[in-house]
């Protein structure tokens, strides 16, 4: 299985390093020196990591052929994807890969089922699991303890706990009563 583990930012300095965006909680050992990481777009890898150093809170890496700031930059935007044993899972019970999430039922604490996982997005404050609901419809759930109390990989099952308004607009002014500035 396929795991995008960075993507590739400007280039830094003239020796042919570049920033990364890190996509995995195990950098370490994904984006080792020696790692060979195939690429989106296929055409610019595949890329072996050649050295590593992390500058001012971010991460830097100098990729085997690349020697100069303009094969650098010539990789900007590209996503290094990594190939992984599909049964392996992260060494924190509460972290999980993808698309180990992907496919799961959906359902709230009282069972009542809300639909399946349909992606994970990621952004800059927090995860959110894209819901697709039995009507077709998209709920898009912040991915944290609070709100998703329970993943049960073995029953292919997430729990959640929503809040007031985030499954049904209608049930959030219900529960605000009437004049409530909500």
């Amino acid at each position: 299985m396929q795991l995008v583990v960075a993507r590739i930012g400007r280039a830094h300095g003239i020796k042919g390093e570049v920033t990364v965006e890190v996509r995995t909680d195990e950098p370490e050992a994904r984006l080792a020196p020696g790692a060979v990481l195939t690429t989106d777009p296929a055409s610019a890898g595949p890329l072996t990591i050649a050295a590593g150093r992390v500058h001012s809170g971010r991460l830097l890496l100098r990729f085997e052929g690349v020697r100069d700031r303009n094969a650098a930059e010539a990789l900007r935007n590209t996503l290094l994807v990594a190939e992984i044993d599909p049964a392996e899972r992260p060494e924190d019970p509460e972290e999980f890969y993808d698309h180990q999430l992907e496919d799961l039922e959906v359902v709230t604490v009282d069972g009542t089922a809300v639909g399946r996982i349909e992606s994970v997005a990621h952004l800059p404050a927090q995860d959110l699991l894209v819901v697709r609901g039995a009507d077709g419809g998209e709920v898009l759930v912040p991915f944290v303890s609070e709100i998703v109390p329970e993943i049960d990989l073995a029953a292919q099952r997430a729990v959640i706990d929503p809040p007031p308004g985030l499954l049904d607009e209608a049930d959030a002014e219900a529960e605000a009563g009437p004049g409530d500035p909500r």
